[in-house]
């Protein structure tokens, strides 16, 4: 839906559109990081997670993968593996991704994952508008991301723990505030070598 209305809006909304999701989305990942409870663990765990995607260059993988699925849905979008990118991170990010996806493997109660996906949905309409139609290919992350929570649920109930919470969302709060200053074409940051950052947060919490 997304992309079918971006196709016919002059690429001067589509600048607008870009710099007010880049906004909202520096705004919830502020929200998000503020929920930390340990600056330094934060910012350990987002350095650790940098330096360990750096070196298996997630990043480029992530991209790789966009245009592999570019080349197999036989797409021209020119921001393609761009939208697949962007949108991918943005929504494994966070503990209600990681949560969500205990519960319902757990005690089959998937209300959170409900909750995450009406709101994914709904930013993805907006994203595919000015990025195309690789944003709705970020199903195939999530499905992978979140599916894997689920199936090893029964194993993972301790994430489930505050303080894992906490450390999550503080750093993939950053995270989400690094995709936004790349929507706002501030700076390029390589949002996809940040995500081991998220592991080491829950690692750091539980040593914690």
């Amino acid at each position: 839906m997304g992309a079918f209305l971006g196709a016919r809006v002059k690429e001067r909304y589509k600048t607008a559109i870009m710099q007010a999701l880049g906004v909202a989305v520096v705004f919830l990942g502020f929200r998000m990081a503020f929920g930390s409870k340990n600056d330094v663990m934060t910012v350990g765990a987002l350095i650790a997670g940098a330096l360990t995607g750096e070196l298996l260059r997630i990043e480029d993988r992530v991209l790789a993968a966009g245009e592999w699925l570019k080349a197999r849905v036989k797409s021209s979008s020119a921001t393609f593996s761009e939208g697949f990118a962007t949108a991918s991170i943005l929504y494994v990010t966070g503990a209600m991704a990681i949560i969500g996806a205990i519960k319902d493997g757990s005690g089959g109660d998937p209300s959170l994952l409900y909750v995450k996906a009406i709101l994914d949905g709904s930013s993805a309409i907006i994203f595919a508008s000015a990025l195309g139609v690789g944003v709705a290919m970020s199903a195939v992350s999530v499905f992978l991301y979140q599916g894997a929570f689920t199936l090893l649920a029964g194993r993972l109930a301790f994430l489930e723990d505050g303080a894992v919470q906490a450390a999550v969302n503080g750093v993939g709060g950053l995270m989400v505030v690094a995709i936004g200053i790349n929507l706002l074409g501030i700076l390029k940051i390589r949002t996809g070598n940040l995500l081991p950052g998220l592991f080491y947060a829950i690692l750091l919490a539980l040593w914690l």
